[in-house]
């Protein structure tokens, strides 16, 4: 049922729409404009990342140096794409993929509201009492023949396209106000109190919300405000609605699709917008005067649109100068208030009854992706950055998993010395956790979420983000092999380590030694910050090192078989053993060695897989 009315909802609106077109001619032409003004918005934000590639996102990491510099570049990237939508989720995804953190992003965020003014001037001066059409139609041309270029003629065709759309979308939308206009006379009726301020605020939030775009708020309020059908007062009301509504949209975005992060910054965001608005509505009659009086020293003090767009910019610089002292402060209030989430890292807990462990079994959730938020969806690069840090958590899994099928707590890989007494201790029933149910809890899910999200990345890569994309995919898949080998190689080893009297009890020792000092070696090489020839060649010795060990335990199972001390049964099973233990070396060797693939950096942070000594187990005992 609940499906039915998802379906049938959308539709009949469709209809309500359609019928109201054919009962009014300025509502479609209003309609139309609308659409084409959107549509325009999209063409060019679409033409613009085409055409940036990743600078754009480099830019923002570098331009987090100092707070002026991030302010500088929110103002700079918002008056060039033209959407603070846009703006604000790129730095939502760079935050929530830890590439800038929240100080940087504050910075960002005032400069992203500041820079709305200038696309606020642009859209004040294209409605003036001229038409665009004539300069229109020609970009139409010119856009469509720039799209037959390969190189880069498709982001400058959207380009050219977008601001043909929007110079068509704005005379459309001019034209229907002088049309549509006689069904607003309703509007001269609303007293000018406070009363009468709130409903307008009201009306620029719900059309904000409704269109998804400050810009396109705006441009209705300039274009009603040309046609003489709102007051001056009417559209500085409204406006302050459709920045509060902005910020509303980008709130409910970055809330759903960020993390602990980006929360915080979507919650930035609204508390600009909103104490700025409270603000602004309070004092909106003398700041009405204050900007009558700017825009008369500057000759202009007749022309209500570009009074708009002062009072726009006006809002913004109270907003900036209110929170720009606070930065710090704000910054140390929010990690309080929306703190990280705790991740559960307990598996089993172990409690002592009298002289017996007892292990009590807690049922869990599965182990999910971290750092895969949809707002890391953004562009190629906040997504490669999740991708890498989900790569390394799903690394420090399966580390601690092999370790566990090994029968050995997760100290045993970060300790300064190997404690050998538990080495050598047989498996303990009460302690053994099972390889399977530890792969199907914290590995597979993790897994899962990698390959959907990697699937759901729909932007087009250049040939160096493509080779990047692959080499996290096979990185994925040699971890997950790994311990999927561990799984195998866990049932005959706790079957001979508990019989101490089997021949072969000493040599499934000498396995579980040999793997558990190949996870050791792992996760020291990768936390070394060596030249790349040196690193290499510290790999390359780990290697060697296997190497040997396995041709040592086949020529003394090969000399047992022929001295008749091991069966044929026991030397199978050590043998395909011993293949276990070799393929997970490889796949753990062949992780190492991806992250020197090509001269992309953030690769190189793959090789980090067992996390930093003060990191607890995300699997443990207590």
């Amino acid at each position: 049922m609940g499906k039915l009315k998802s379906f049938l909802l959308p539709i009949l609106a469709l209809i309500i729409l359609a019928v109201s077109f054919w009962y009014s001619a300025g509502w479609l032409q209003l309609c139309a404009g609308l659409a084409l003004f959107l549509f325009g918005m999209q063409c060019l934000e679409e033409g613009l990342k085409q055409l940036a590639g990743g600078r754009l996102e480099q830019l923002l990491e570098r331009s987090t140096a100092t707070p002026f510099k991030g302010f500088l570049f929110g103002v700079g990237g918002t008056m060039v794409l033209q959407s603070t939508t846009l703006m604000s989720l790129l730095t939502i995804a760079f935050i929530s993929t830890g590439l800038i953190q929240l100080a940087g992003g504050i910075s960002i965020l005032l400069g992203i509201n500041l820079g709305t003014s200038g696309g606020m001037w642009l859209l004040a001066a294209a409605g003036q009492n001229f038409s665009l059409s004539p300069i229109a139609l020609p970009l139409l041309v010119f856009g469509v023949l720039a799209g037959f270029n390969k190189t880069k003629g498709k982001g400058i065709s959207r380009i050219i396209l977008g601001i043909a759309f929007i110079f068509l979308g704005i005379d459309q939308i001019k034209s229907a106000f002088v049309e549509f206009g006689s069904h607003l006379d309703v509007l001269e009726q609303v007293s000018r109190g406070y009363l009468g301020q709130l409903l307008f605020l009201g009306m620029g939030i719900l059309l904000t919300a409704m269109l998804m775009s400050s810009h396109a708020t705006l441009m209705l309020i300039l274009a009603a405000l040309a046609a003489g059908q709102l007051e001056l007062w009417q559209g500085m009301s409204m406006a302050i609605g459709g920045s509060v509504g902005s910020s509303l949209n980008v709130a409910v975005m970055g809330w759903l699709g960020g993390n602990r992060g980006g929360q915080r910054l979507a919650t930035v965001h609204v508390m600009f917008n909103v104490v700025t608005g409270l603000t602004t509505f309070l004092l909106l009659t003398p700041l009405m005067w204050l900007v009558q009086w700017i825009m008369s020293g500057l000759g202009v003090g007749d022309n209500s649109l570009l009074q708009l767009a002062m009072f726009q910019t006006v809002f913004n610089i109270i907003g900036v100068l209110v929170f720009w002292p606070w930065q710090r402060y704000l910054e140390v209030w929010l990690c309080r208030f929306l703190p990280d989430r705790a991740e559960p890292s307990v598996l089993i807990v172990e409690t002592q009854t009298g002289q017996s462990a007892v292990v009590e079994q807690r049922v869990l959730p599965e182990t999910r992706a971290r750092y895969l938020s949809d707002a890391a969806l953004a562009s190629v690069d906040t997504a490669s950055r999740a991708v890498v840090q989900e790569l390394q958590h799903l690394g420090r899994l399966s580390l601690e998993v092999i370790c566990h099928a090994l029968y050995q707590p997760v100290e045993q890989l970060s300790s300064i010395r190997v404690d050998e007494a538990r080495l050598d201790a047989r498996p303990n029933d009460t302690e053994c956790l099972d390889a399977e149910e530890l792969y199907q809890r914290h590995i597979k899910g993790v897994y899962s979420d990698l390959l959907g999200f990697m699937s759901r990345l729909d932007v087009t890569m250049d040939e160096e983000h493509q080779k990047f994309w692959m080499t996290c995919q096979v990185v994925a898949l040699q971890l997950v092999d790994a311990v999927k080998d561990a799984k195998h190689l866990q049932k005959n080893l706790g079957r001979y380590l508990r019989d101490e009297h089997s021949f072969v009890h000493n040599h499934y020792l000498d396995l579980r030694r040999h793997v558990l000092w190949v996870l050791r070696q792992v996760r020291e090489i990768g936390r070394l910050d060596l030249p790349d020839d040196v690193w290499r060649s510290r790999l390359d010795w780990m290697e060697g090192q296997a190497a040997k060990f396995d041709a040592d335990f086949r020529h003394r199972i090969f000399s047992e078989v022929r001295k008749q001390q091991l069966d044929n049964m026991q030397a199978s099973s050590l043998m395909n053993d011993l293949g276990y233990a070799s393929r997970i070396t490889q796949s753990l060797r062949n992780v190492m060695q991806l992250g020197l693939v090509g001269e992309n950096e953030l690769l190189r942070e793959v090789r980090r897989l067992g996390g930093d000594d003060d990191d607890f187990p995300l699997i443990q005992l207590r």
